[in-house]
């Protein structure tokens, strides 16, 4: 079991998917921008994380609910979690787009089921992922391979933020559409050019150009007293 001081946030598990790198800036160096995804991911969650609840039929529907986990080591908020007459439970996490050929979005809303299934005592075998771009519902089995791969991302996270070491960049498409790339430099900060490395260079640039300014300025002083 973990101290409440251990604890991660839910959301840490989807940035470490995405991008170990991305991780460790918004959860160990507290960095954070926004662009027009993260906009638009906020407008979506506007309604789910009101608060509010209601009840249609056999089904009573909480937002915005807190979980949590002491096993894991994880806290946050889920978006949607639909009660059942019949005692299901039924976590739903919005996201913004469209479905991705990855599973960061899975493993996120599996980690939810986690600490639903240990706040509550319940086995929950499935949830779904609502999409802003389709206005649906894709639904996601808790299988024996999500939950593994779950935990493991849990252990991951953990051992990253533990280590309280930012990993080097590594280029790729989707960092163009990360709100952090001015940030993170990432076509800069590859392996074999560090930040310091990369500020070193900057540095040595700007004494260059200081010493050819002196050289001008000093031949021009030169030119005026021979003349």
């Amino acid at each position: 079991m973990y101290a409440e001081s251990e604890y991660i946030m839910l959301s840490a598990l989807q940035h470490y998917l995405f991008c170990p790198r991305q991780c460790a800036l918004i959860h160990l160096e507290q960095v954070w921008a926004e662009n027009r995804f993260t906009a638009e991911g906020r407008v979506l969650h506007e309604r789910t994380d009101s608060g509010l609840s209601q009840k249609q039929g056999k089904i009573s529907t909480v937002r915005a609910l807190p979980i949590r986990s002491g096993r894991l080591g994880l806290s946050g908020q889920a978006d949607v979690v639909e009660f059942h007459e019949d005692g299901g439970v039924f976590p739903v996490e919005y996201k913004r787009g469209r479905p991705k050929k990855d599973r960061c979005d899975a493993v996120q809303l599996c980690a939810q089921a986690l600490c639903l299934e240990e706040m509550l005592k319940v086995e929950i075998p499935e949830g779904a992922l609502f999409y802003g771009q389709s206005r649906r519902r894709h639904p996601v089995v808790f299988d024996d391979e999500l939950r593994r791969l779950t935990n493991k991302t849990v252990a991951q996270v953990h051992d990253l933020l533990d280590r309280r070491a930012t990993p080097m960049a590594v280029y790729s498409k989707k960092c163009d559409q990360c709100s952090l790339y001015s940030a993170c430099l990432p076509k800069s900060c590859t392996a074999g050019r560090s930040v310091r490395k990369y500020l070193a260079g900057m540095l040595r640039g700007s004494d260059e150009k200081d010493a050819q300014h002196a050289l001008r300025d000093d031949s021009g002083s030169l030119f005026e007293q021979g003349g």
